[in-house]
């Protein structure tokens, strides 16, 4: 396994993931450039994000238990590839209609 972090981690990040056999990289920003650029793999965590909360019931911690909201995460995941396999959306109240 392997996960990515941003600076703002230390190395107690790393040594946790050591321990548990996960892989931690530190992608730093690049330091010559000023206001929002894309890095390298931390995108894909916030277009991950943000797909999930457009599902409602995500979007606010409602869950009690970790399993609870795991499964949450799944049924969006599974929400989400459904679509895109089949190219089907829902209505949504963000559809100029």
């Amino acid at each position: 396994s392997k996960t990515w972090v941003d600076k703002g981690f230390k190395n107690t990040v790393v040594e946790h993931g050591a321990a548990l056999g996960i892989d931690v990289e530190v992608v730093p920003r690049k330091t010559g450039t000023r206001g929002f650029h894309v890095i390298k793999r931390r995108w894909v965590i916030e277009r991950s994000l943000g797909w999930l909360m457009l599902h409602r019931r995500l979007a606010r911690d409602y869950e009690t238990l970790p399993a609870s909201s795991e499964a949450m995460i799944h049924i969006a995941m599974i929400d989400n590839t459904a679509k895109r396999i089949t190219g089907e959306t829902t209505p949504t109240w963000r559809d100029p209609r």
